[in-house]
C-alpha cells in the first residue's frame, strides 16, 4: 500500500515553489525565426502581472494535483478508463488551454541556461515543472507520461492499431532521443537556441498556428502514432530519456496483475509500447558463455566507439555553432566587409550603428565556436557511451518467470489492466463486496 506521506512530499515542494521571483520572466523571449511575429508591447505589464501570477499558481497546482491523481489511479485504482479521462483533461488544460506552455520537456533548457548564464535566473515555477514529474517518477513510475503530459496524450488518443517493433530497432531509434537531449543542452548552454521549443511537433496544433514545416512534422508523427504507440515519446522526447532512468529506480511501479501471473499473454498483446518483458526459458550453459564473450567484446571496442563519436561531434560543431546569433552576425559582417555578399541585413545595420569594434565581435564569435567544439566532443562522447551501454544491455541474459513491465519503457497507461483475467477477478470481488 502507498503511504500518504509520499503523496504529500511533492505537495510540500509545491508550496515552497510558489514563493517565486515573479519579476523574472518565465522564459526568455521565444525565437520567432522564419515568421512575421512581433513581440507585443510590455507597456501594460503592470496591469496584467496579478493575472500572470495567478496563472503561475494555478499551473503548478494543477500539475501537482494531476500527478497525484495519476499516481493513485495507476497504482491503487488501476482503472484504464479513469487514466484515459485524466489524460484528456491534461490534453485540454496543458495542451489547448495553456498552449503547451509551461512545459516540463522544455524546462530542461531553462535549467541548463540558468546554470551556464549569469544573466538568467530560472523562475521557481519552471523549476517546479522540471522537478515535480521527476520526483513522482522516482516514487511511482512514469505516471507523468501516463496521464499528465499533453504531448503523450495527443499521441495516445490517435492510436488505433499497434505495430510491435523489434527490440533492436526500438533501441536504435531511441538513440535519437539521447542525441536530441544532448543537442538541446549544448544549444541552451551556449545561449544559442531553445530547440526543444522551436521544434516541438505538437505546439502548432495546441496554438492553432505555427510554421508549415512544424505542422507537417506534427501531422506525420500523429499519422505514425495511429499504428506505432507514441513515437515522439519513445524515440524523440528528451525529457523521456531522463524519466526512463528515474523510473528504473521507482519505489513503486505499475504491475500487470495484482495477483499471480497465469501467463495468458493478453497483456503482451495489449501493450502498444513493447514494454512487457516476457518469461524466459532455461538457457544452456553455452548461452551464458556466448553472453560473456559478447559483453567482453563490447567492452573492448567501447573506447573505439566513444573515440569515433567524439571525432564526429567535433566535426559537426562548426556547423552547429551557426545556430548562435553572435556567430551568424560575425560571419555576415565578415562577408559584407570583404565584398562577398551584396547589401546588408537588419542585424548588421544595428551592429554598425552601435559602434562596437568588429574585432570584439570576432573575438566573441571565436569563444562561442570553441565552446561548441568542446561541447560537440562531449556530446559525441556521451552518444558513444550510450551506444556502448545499449549494446551491453542487449547482450545480458536475464531470467524471468512471469510477464513483467519494463520499468524504464512502461508509461503506466493501464491498458494491460483491463486485459488481465486476474484483474477482472479482483474487480468482480470488489463489486460483490460493495453490493
Amino acid at each position: 500500500m502507498i503511504s500518504s506521506r509520499y503523496i504529500t512530499i511533492p505537495i510540500i515542494f509545491l508550496l515552497l515553489c510558489t514563493q517565486t521571483l515573479w519579476a523574472v520572466e518565465r522564459f526568455p523571449p521565444p525565437d520567432f525565426v522564419e515568421t512575421d511575429h512581433k513581440l507585443p508591447s510590455t507597456d501594460y505589464i503592470t496591469d496584467v502581472t496579478p493575472r500572470l501570477v495567478l496563472y503561475e499558481y494555478i499551473d503548478v497546482a494543477v500539475l501537482a494535483g494531476t500527478l497525484s491523481l495519476a499516481s493513485y489511479l495507476v497504482l491503487k485504482n488501476r482503472s484504464r478508463r479513469a487514466i484515459f479521462a485524466l489524460m484528456i483533461f491534461s490534453l485540454l488544460y496543458f495542451g489547448f488551454w495553456r498552449k503547451g506552455c509551461i512545459c516540463s520537456i522544455g524546462s530542461i533548457q531553462n535549467l541548463v541556461l540558468s546554470v551556464f548564464s549569469n544573466s538568467y535566473v530560472i523562475p521557481l515555477t519552471v523549476l517546479a515543472f522540471f522537478i515535480l514529474p521527476l520526483a513522482f517518477t522516482l516514487f511511482f513510475g512514469r505516471t507523468f507520461c501516463a496521464a499528465v503530459c499533453p504531448l503523450g496524450a495527443i499521441q495516445d488518443v490517435v492510436l488505433l492499431r499497434q505495430l510491435v517493433l523489434p527490440k533492436w530497432l526500438e533501441s536504435g531509434l531511441r538513440l535519437c532521443a539521447y542525441l536530441y537531449l544532448g543537442a538541446a543542452v549544448l544549444f541552451a548552454s551556449t545561449d544559442s537556441a531553445f530547440i526543444i521549443c522551436r521544434y516541438d511537433p505538437f505546439v502548432a496544433f495546441f496554438r492553432l498556428t505555427g510554421r508549415l514545416n512544424m505542422m507537417i512534422l506534427g501531422a506525420c508523427l500523429l499519422v505514425i502514432g495511429v499504428f506505432i504507440g507514441r513515437p515522439y515519446c519513445r524515440f524523440l522526447c528528451p525529457y523521456g530519456v531522463i524519466l526512463r532512468q528515474f523510473s528504473r529506480l521507482s519505489r513503486w511501479h505499475a504491475t500487470i496483475t495484482p495477483d499471480e501471473c497465469i501467463k495468458c499473454r493478453l497483456c503482451e498483446d495489449a501493450c502498444p509500447f513493447n514494454a512487457i518483458n516476457t518469461p524466459t526459458a532455461p538457457w544452456p550453459a553455452s548461452n551464458y558463455r556466448k553472453s560473456k564473450i559478447a559483453i567482453t567484446s563490447i567492452l573492448i571496442i567501447s573506447p573505439v566507439i566513444i573515440f569515433l563519436a567524439v571525432l564526429l561531434g567535433a566535426s559537426i560543431s562548426d556547423s552547429w555553432s551557426k545556430m548562435n546569433p553572435t556567430v551568424r552576425l560575425a560571419e555576415r559582417i565578415y562577408l559584407e566587409n570583404n565584398g562577398m555578399v551584396e547589401g546588408t541585413i537588419n542585424e548588421s545595420v544595428a551592429f554598425r550603428s552601435a559602434g562596437t569594434p568588429v574585432s570584439e565581435l570576432y573575438q566573441q564569435a571565436s569563444i562561442i565556436k570553441n565552446q561548441f567544439k568542446f561541447g560537440g566532443r562531449l556530446l559525441g562522447g556521451f552518444i558513444g557511451f550510450v551506444i556502448s551501454l545499449m549494446l551491453i544491455n542487449n547482450s545480458i541474459q536475464r531470467r524471468r518467470e512471469d510477464y513483467q513491465t519494463d520499468r524504464a519503457g512502461c508509461v503506466s497507461c493501464g491498458r494491460c489492466f483491463q486485459f488481465c483475467p486476474k484483474e477482472q477477478e479482483r474487480l468482480k470481488k470488489l463489486k460483490e463486496q460493495s453490493a
